[in-house]
C-alpha cells in the first residue's frame, strides 16, 4: 500500500455479508458490490472524518481480519 492511502477491501473485513455493510461509509458513497475493493487517499479520508464527525456520514466501520 503507497504511504499517505487508506485501501479497504470488503473481502478482508471482519464484518464482510453482515448487517454492517447496510450501513458501512463504503458502501453508502460509492454502491460497490460487497466484494470491490474502494481507495480513499490522504485528503479523502481526512474529508470522510470530517463528514463523519458532522454527523453526514455513518462511521467507517470496516475492521481487518486478522491472519
Amino acid at each position: 500500500m503507497a504511504q499517505g492511502t487508506v485501501t479497504i477491501s470488503c473481502g478482508d473485513c471482519v464484518l464482510e455479508s453482515s448487517a454492517a455493510c447496510e450501513d458501512c461509509v463504503v458502501t453508502f458513497l460509492l454502491g460497490r458490490e460487497p466484494h470491490d475493493a474502494v481507495v480513499i487517499d490522504a485528503d479523502e479520508a481526512r474529508a470522510m472524518r470530517l463528514l463523519e464527525g458532522a454527523g453526514l456520514v455513518p462511521a467507517l466501520r470496516h475492521e481487518r481480519r486478522v491472519g
